[in-house]
């Protein structure tokens, strides 16, 4: 498989001859071979692994995302990426960095959730005239 991890600005890995690949989504993780059907998943923050016979196996800590698996491409999109040797860092980073969201994210999330309900509400009130 050809395997490309994509961030909003830059091409973060592209790699040859995967054998496998490893990802997490809500439902758990899953893996890719590559002779399995197309597919698209929704990734969360985590461990995406792959092996190549040149690298063996190779860990990488990915923001939320998505993954498209399209014949032999894997297309990994996602907010941020790192790249490391030891699983136990990168595990920490995905805890610190991908799963904590700072005061201004949070800000955000809670004004359009409030811009969403009053929506929702002139939405049914209109209904009901």
């Amino acid at each position: 498989m050809h395997l490309k991890v994509l961030l909003p600005f830059q091409i973060f890995a592209e790699k040859t001859n995967v054998s496998r690949i490893v990802a997490e989504t809500r439902e758990g993780s899953f893996g890719l071979l590559p002779h399995r059907l197309d597919c698209v998943a929704a990734l969360t923050p985590g461990i995406l692994t792959y092996e190549t016979e040149s690298d063996g196996e190779v860990f990488v800590a990915v923001d939320e995302g998505v993954l498209v698996k399209n014949g032999q491409d894997v297309l990994v999109s996602v907010r941020r990426a790192l790249g490391g040797t030891d699983l136990g860092q990168l595990r920490e980073a995905v805890e610190k960095q991908f799963l904590t969201l700072d005061e201004h994210e949070q800000s955000v999330r809670t004004a359009m959730a409030k811009m969403e309900t009053g929506l929702l509400r002139r939405f049914a009130a209109f209904q009901h005239e």
